[in-house]
């Protein structure tokens, strides 16, 4: 047995300079994919994955040598963004952005590749979960739910270093339970004036985490701003096709989706089943009918569309992908 390291999560991987099982597959994942996802960002459909430093890819997505674990977490970017052209940087959930981090995501990548960022929860999150990561604001109401100020300089300015690349900035609301007193409504009336406020220079969308606040009312309010729903598929939520069919669902002139997890799968039992996500182990057909239909109907709506696949999915997000582009492969081109 090589040496492991330990995630938060419990996720327990092993150091990228190891050997891992061969990858099955008709050929290098670039030489198959990157031209593909080229031509769909040509026309305005960029798919990526959430977060990008898994050694289970090597031999896919990573072929480079990294002598070191040290060395591939701080560069396999650039050979990430050879092949797709857009990530989402889920690390931001945890802490905001530093400026030298962004100059470098800038300086490592192409012109025309983009970085999708959620939001740090210290602006999303009402009241703190009772974890350890939380230290003493675990189970404390906190004070800096949907700042304003706080997000404008502890967010927004580092994002300046990225000059340009910023694909979407996703505020992800966790679910709101009872003990929270946020209501539908409460939610609203909080939102409505710190959507109000965001700068016209960046695309912005919203997550939720509670079914019931997919309604016409939570949707109007996001057009009226701009602002994007993120089809989401998650724990709790609808499929992403009900999501879709929801009249209003694509509410800005942008849209974003988020396949993170099969719905009533928790992330831990999908952490434990996956990793190291080397492969696909549980093809989803109707997660990736409903990815390929997201992006007809973004097509034929004339909407830029970002697409991220997470890991824990089916097992591989970067396999996920190359399915979905299979399905769009059989559709008449000049039908989209």
């Amino acid at each position: 047995m090589g040496k492991t390291r330990k995630h938060r999560t419990g996720e327990t991987l092993p150091l990228f300079a190891e050997e891992t099982a061969p990858i099955a597959g008709p050929g290098p994942y670039a030489a198959t994919n990157a031209g593909r996802l080229r031509q769909w960002a040509a026309r305005g459909i960029f798919f990526g994955t959430s977060s990008w430093k898994y050694p289970g890819w090597k031999g896919m997505v990573y072929t480079r040598s990294y002598p070191s674990k040290r060395d591939f977490e701080q560069e396999c970017l650039a050979e990430y963004a050879s092949i797709f052209p857009t990530v989402c940087a889920d690390f931001a959930l945890y802490d905001f952005p530093k400026p030298l981090q962004m100059r470098a995501f800038h300086e490592s990548t192409p012109e025309e590749f983009t970085v999708s960022f959620k939001v740090t929860d210290r602006i999303t999150i009402k009241r703190y979960p009772d974890l350890p990561r939380h230290g003493s604001n675990a189970g404390t109401v906190n004070p800096d739910f949907l700042n304003f100020a706080l997000f404008e300089e502890a967010f927004l300015r580092p994002l300046e270093e990225l000059k340009g690349k910023v694909g979407v900035i996703i505020f992800e609301f966790s679910t709101f339970h009872p003990s929270t007193g946020i209501s539908l409504p409460v939610f609203l009336s909080l939102l409505d004036p710190f959507l109000a406020r965001l700068p016209s220079s960046y695309r912005f969308a919203v997550e939720v985490r509670n079914a019931d606040f997919l309604t016409p009312d939570y949707l109007h309010l996001l057009q009226a701003h701009g602002v994007a729903h993120v089809l989401n598929s998650w724990s709790r939520m609808p499929p992403l096709d009900e999501q879709l069919a929801a009249p209003g669902s694509l509410p800005a002139p942008f849209s974003a989706v988020r396949a993170l997890l099969k719905p009533g799968r928790t992330y831990q039992d999908a952490v434990d089943t996956f990793q190291p996500y080397d492969r696909i182990q549980e093809p989803i057909p109707a997660i990736r009918q409903a990815l390929a239909d997201t992006v007809v109907r973004c097509m034929k709506e004339d909407k830029k569309l970002y697409a991220y696949v997470n890991n824990r999915v089916e097992g591989n997000s970067p396999k996920t992908i190359e399915a979905i582009l299979d399905i769009l492969a059989q559709y008449p081109y000049e039908k989209l």
